[in-house]
């Protein structure tokens, strides 16, 4: 009878976490936040390019604003170089990173954004409008022009090459019985063995004992050939380990715009100078330049990004052999009685002068 009124237990509902479609999202949403793999940019390859990007940004000449800080400078190269993208919110007169973001288009242009911004205590969540938002892109297809894509993702067939060559290695130095030795010994009392096997100081590069089984007739001495030791060291260089690793950083550096020649062992000061200047002419400065036309546009006051004078990546001697041809060529032409209009037209037809169509 007092069964009737006895509680129910709740029921614990049961959900299963090692797979699922919610597993799979958060996965992906990960995979999404920290890069390609999450793998791929523990190298030292990718660390050292990303520092490369870190500080020449951080260097740079910011002309027409002081809300882009050399801080934000160096949170946009590291963002791009594993994410592809960037996100800042204009809050007032300072920049707030973003750690998380997703957005509406219309004509594959953002339209809102709903921006998450870390805090120690916890994150925050918030709804802006696209002119709030500075959002700089890389890599981006038309298919998805609002998203963009890191060097590593694009090259994702030399990153894991990489990863893989760099993880068999670190398995074989931490697993493999390297500096071992396999010594023969001849027969004797189990005491012995143990004695003489503990005599030996360290368990890296340990000698190991075996009795040996050719013995000659009536207690004869063991034949010489037997006693030959034997090593226990791998012998990996018929896979190239090493060159495949050098092909794979190679790849890895010529993702990021840094010439593999930059980290030969060989390497000059002319070659280093040529590496500088390949490194800001044709990578960062157009990432510098893609970041001054966002915030020109966000913040309505011409802005530009100069990476190059800090850097000094141009040449110096070229430069001033340049200048000197210049001011040369002018004191001639004014001694020639040329005027400024003929000047800018002798200047225009090599590429020089204004309106000169070489773009």
């Amino acid at each position: 009878m007092f069964g009737l009124f006895k509680r129910k237990e709740p029921e614990v509902e049961k959900r299963a976490v090692a797979m699922g479609y919610t597993t799979d999202l958060l996965a992906a949403r990960q995979e999404w936040l920290a890069g390609t793999s999450g793998v791929g940019e523990l190298t030292s390859t990718v660390q050292s390019c990303i520092s490369l990007w870190e500080g020449a940004f951080a260097l740079a000449d910011v002309d027409g604003t002081s809300l882009i800080t050399r801080r934000h400078l160096a949170m946009f190269a590291r963002s791009i170089a594993l994410r592809g993208e960037s996100v800042f919110l204009i809050d007032g007169n300072q920049l707030l990173p973003v750690t998380d973001w997703d957005l509406s288009t219309r004509n594959g242009r953002p339209r809102a954004y709903r921006l998450s911004i870390s805090e120690v205590g916890g994150g925050r969540s918030e709804t802006r409008l696209a002119a709030e938002v500075l959002h700089v892109t890389v890599g981006s297809s038309p298919a998805a022009p609002w998203a963009g894509t890191s060097p590593l993702h694009r090259a994702s067939l030399s990153a894991g090459l990489l990863q893989a060559v760099e993880a068999s290695l670190s398995e074989v130095y931490r697993e493999a019985p390297i500096g071992s030795q396999i010594v023969p010994f001849p027969e004797s009392q189990e005491d012995d063995l143990s004695t003489l096997s503990r005599s030996f100081r360290g368990r890296r590069g340990r000698v190991l004992l075996r009795e040996s089984v050719n013995v000659a007739a009536a207690g004869g001495p063991t034949p010489a050939q037997d006693w030959k030791p034997a090593s226990m060291t791998p012998d990996i260089r018929g896979a190239q380990p090493v060159e495949s690793w050098q092909g794979a950083r190679a790849g890895i550096l010529t993702a990021y715009g840094v010439l593999p020649a930059l980290f030969a062992d060989a390497a000059q000061g002319p070659l280093v100078r040529e590496a500088q200047r390949h490194l800001c002419q044709w990578t960062l400065q157009p990432l510098a330049m893609l970041l001054a036309e966002e915030a020109t546009d966000k913040l309505g006051v011409p802005i530009m990004i100069d990476t190059l004078r800090p850097v000094q990546a141009y040449d110096v001697g070229g430069r001033s052999r340049a200048l000197s041809a210049i001011l040369g060529a002018l004191a001639q032409a004014k001694e020639a009685g040329l005027s400024e209009a003929e000047i800018s037209m002798a200047l225009t037809q090599v590429n020089w002068g204004p309106d000169d169509k070489a773009a």
